[in-house]
This record gives C-alpha cells, structure tokens and sequence, in this order.
C-alpha cells in the first residue's frame, strides 16, 4: 500500500498560481511513476504531469510550460507548481503512484495502481 494525501488547492483568479502537494507514505519501490491527474465535470481523467525513479518527467500539453512537477525523495512528498493559471485548469486534482513502471508509461493512467482523495482546484476568470 502507498497512501497518498493531496492538499494545497484552492480558488485563485485567471493568471494566479497554486502549488499542490502529495505525501506518500509507506515504501518507497525501486522503480515507480509518480503523478498528477485532473478530471473535470463530465470529463474523463486525464493526466496533467508526472515523474519517475529516474527524474523524468513529462507534461500534457495543455500545461506544459506553465505547471512543474517535482519530488523530494528525502520527505516522500511529490509536488505540482501551477502557475499562470486557466479557467480551464478548474478540477479536481489527483496524486497517484504506479509501482513497477517508469518512462512512457508514466503519461499513462492504466499504470497507475494507487490514488489520493483528490483536492479541488478552480480558477476564475
């Protein structure tokens, strides 16, 4: 089990920025993706940014340039820097693991085996 918390989200205006965080408990596997979702009302979940065991990372392309994910292997802690934010950015937020995968896969959301609750994130225009 790798529990996940979310927290950091919040309402901000168009422009604004917001910086999510993720603590992950339990242990740490050698090889693993780490990463952030989103899902919309009426919108499947899609995936906003990630990060392996390696430090790749990778970026959907609504966000790149704007969003940085990173990690901080010493607290277990995974992190999603938003900043000039989109009134489209507005969703739901979710940190999830998938243990045994890195690279390509990591984009993906069948890999990924382990779920926060989720914290909300809306941006007004």
């Amino acid at each position: 089990q790798v529990p996940l918390v979310e927290s950091g989200g919040g309402s901000v205006q168009a422009g604004g920025s917001l910086r999510l965080s993720c603590a992950a408990s339990g242990y740490t596997p050698s090889t693993y993706c780490m990463g952030w979702f989103r899902q919309a009302p009426g919108k499947e979940r899609e995936g906003v940014a990630s990060i392996d065991n390696y430090g790749t990372t990778s970026y959907a392309d609504s966000v790149q340039g704007r969003f940085t994910i990173s990690q901080d292997n010493a607290k277990n802690t995974l992190s999603l820097e938003m900043n000039s934010l989109k009134p489209e950015d507005t969703a739901m937020y979710y940190c999830a693991a998938a243990v045994g995968f890195s690279g390509s896969r990591c984009s993906q959301v069948w890999p990924y085996n382990y779920w926060g609750q989720g914290t909300q994130v809306t941006v007004s225009s």
